[in-house]
């Protein structure tokens, strides 16, 4: 049985999405079908459309959503009709090396599944039959999806929105994670996050949240900075008026950073937040770069200097334990999400959502279904 639906494509790697019908197929042994109610537009969505990020066309997008099962098929556990559910883009298997040692966003499944399910085949197909692609193995910007289970945290706090939700499941994880399981970062600390946008402000939020004395928001876009003060930044640097971030970045710290998060996805990026550490310092790489892009440092600095450069994916996420700590922290005041989102779009208004994306105009966009 095939169910009819309303979905976002990417159908080459030009940058434009369109929206189109689709046909999804009911879900098969351990999978379920989903009933989207909100999903966030990310900058992952549109460097896929752009080939950045290079997956096979045609795309169905979406990976940060969240939505009601309608559907299950045999052998699922602890998920049933009528259930909320948050998407994650890892896939977890629970039986890895990484799974078994608390480190499930580097789950070996997720590397079979960029842009299909975990079997290698998907349940979405356009009007002339042809195989369409999933995001993730999610393709959530869809009125309905067909998801395998071990990509769906369950929700158990009915009070909180489905959009606040679909935040969790992407922006907020990474950002906040990077701060909190990836850097570890302690109360008290110098942090410096280069980049604002949907990421990058909850990359500050991570760091207000941890108890850093000073955090520093470095973006191209006053309008970005203006945001990073509500999310939480003491200081904001506009990069765009300055030759030398880096130098200044030093004399304003005192020496520099205690940790530097970029969260942009540029090589020369990561540079300027190594650069702007102190000795002993942690720089976090969080932005997804090309896979062209490369940085250079000045290998003697980790050693003399002891900084450390670091990656986190996902926010060095545990999505079935960090999801639920999440929305404890919003329920409780410590987190922002509703003021994440500037703009809400219809499904029809996708391709007005990702220009307005690529032209930095939303702390987060979202899609919300009727």
């Amino acid at each position: 049985m095939r169910q009819k639906s309303r979905a976002v494509i990417a159908r080459d790697h030009s940058g434009t999405v369109t929206v189109e019908d689709i046909w999804v197929e009911a879900p098969r042994h351990g999978e379920v079908m989903i009933k989207m109610e909100a999903c966030g537009v990310c900058h992952s969505d549109l460097s896929t459309a752009k080939g950045v990020i290079p997956l096979p066309p045609p795309v169905v997008l979406g990976h940060e959503g969240a939505g009601r099962i309608v559907s299950v098929g045999e052998g699922v556990k602890g998920l049933a009709v009528g259930d909320r559910v948050i998407t994650s883009f890892v896939s977890m298997c629970g039986h890895c090396r990484y799974c078994t040692t608390g480190r499930p966003q580097l789950c070996d499944q997720n590397s079979r599944t960029a842009f299909t399910l975990p079997d290698g085949t998907v349940r979405t197909f356009d009007m002339a039959n042809q195989a369409l692609n999933v995001l993730c193995g999610c393709g959530v910007m869809s009125e309905y999806a067909t998801l395998h289970m071990d990509n769906l945290v369950k929700v158990d706090q009915p009070d909180i929105s489905m959009e606040c939700c679909a935040l969790i499941s992407c922006g907020v994880m990474t950002g906040v994670g990077a701060v909190i399981n990836s850097a570890k970062l302690t109360a008290g600390s110098i942090a410096v996050v280069f980049g604002a946008g949907g990421v990058g402000l909850n990359a500050i939020q991570g760091c207000a949240i941890a108890g850093a004395a000073m955090i520093v928001a470095v973006d191209r876009s006053d309008h970005k900075l203006e945001l990073a003060r509500l999310f939480g930044a003491t200081h904001t640097l506009n990069a765009s008026h300055d030759d030398n971030i880096v130098k200044t970045l030093k004399k304003l710290t005192g020496g520099g950073a205690d940790y530097a998060f970029e969260c942009v996805g540029l090589g020369s990026v990561v540079a300027q937040a190594y650069g702007a550490l102190r000795k002993g310092g942690t720089a976090v790489s969080v932005g997804v770069a090309s896979t062209q892009d490369t940085t250079t440092l000045k290998t003697v600095t980790l050693s003399l200097e002891e900084k450390t450069l670091k990656g986190s994916y996902y926010g060095s996420a545990r999505p079935r334990e960090d999801f639920p700590r999440l929305m404890s922290l919003y329920r409780s005041g410590q987190l922002k999400l509703d003021e994440l989102i500037t703009h809400r779009y219809p499904l029809e208004q996708a391709p007005q959502a990702f220009e307005d994306l690529a032209q930095g105009r939303n702390a987060r966009g979202m899609i919300v279904f009727s």
